[in-house]
């Protein structure tokens, strides 16, 4: 065999093997919450009579916007919109951006590896780790219930900030507590559209804010009986706490992998 022939086998070989990665598949179907389940929590401090107004269907809907269906979370009541199934290790996508209705804060969060009940979290949520999407926290980490990770950190103004290279530490409620800070600070100008990525393989997560890592969680469980139990799978969530937010997208894929350049 010439070795123009060897040559041309490789790289159909090659194109073959990148033919094979399993393509995005969307979450949101750009029509309505097919695979979704909504859930309407506790009431937002001072809130008590939209509380008592809510509904899932006022609180989540699809609306069009500049002829784009997208999502709209209200904000008006604590809620999850929580995915029908269950993943692991995968490359998550979420395009959002935030309303003008503010009742507390533009509070919201990426919720992942959520089991359990709703309700089980803070009165309205399943057990979970949150990926924070609140304004000016953006890529923070938050661990509810009795989760908990190892995350490098270094120490700042009394608060834990994830830094690469920095001490390996373990968070939770039992631990040094349940929340992380962002390594740098990513997010778009209020009314643009923010892309959060969540990279999960096994126990380690990766969370991106508009192309930038800004943390890097491993070693992620529950903490039961004295014991860590491994976590590495769960439904999805998204919060309406608190202000009225947009999705423009909600796509996943599965990967065997974190990519080397995400990580570092």
């Amino acid at each position: 065999m010439s070795l123009f022939s060897r040559l041309f086998l490789l790289g159909s070989f090659i194109v073959l093997l990148t033919s094979c990665e399993k393509p995005w598949q969307p979450l949101y179907n750009g029509e309505n919450l097919e695979g979704w389940d909504t859930y309407i929590g506790t009431a937002l401090d001072s809130f008590e009579q939209l509380h008592a107004q809510a509904t899932t269907d006022k609180v989540f809907k699809v609306v069009e916007e500049n002829g784009e269906k997208l999502i709209h979370i209200s904000g008006e009541v604590n809620g999850s919109l929580a995915t029908v199934d269950t993943f692991a290790n995968y490359h998550l996508e979420l395009v959002f951006k935030w309303g003008e209705q503010v009742y507390t804060k533009r509070n919201s969060g990426l919720l992942y590896h959520s089991f359990g009940e709703f309700g089980e979290a803070l009165g309205t949520w399943m057990t979970n780790i949150e990926c924070q999407l609140m304004h000016e926290k953006l890529g923070d980490t938050y661990l509810m219930n009795n989760t908990v990770c190892e995350t490098e950190v270094a120490k700042s103004d009394d608060a834990f900030v994830y830094s690469k290279g920095g001490k390996s530490t373990q968070f939770g409620k039992d631990f040094e507590g349940p929340g992380i800070k962002k390594a740098l600070d990513a997010e778009n100008p209020l009314g643009e559209w923010n892309t959060v990525e969540l990279y999960t393989v096994g126990r380690t997560c990766v969370h991106v804010v508009n192309g930038k890592t800004v943390m890097v969680n491993t070693n992620t469980g529950v903490y039961e009986d004295g014991k860590i139990k491994p976590l590495s799978s769960g439904k999805i969530q998204l919060q309406s706490e608190g202000g009225d937010l947009f999705i423009k997208s909600v796509r996943i894929k599965p990967i065997k992998e974190i990519p080397a350049e995400i990580l570092n």
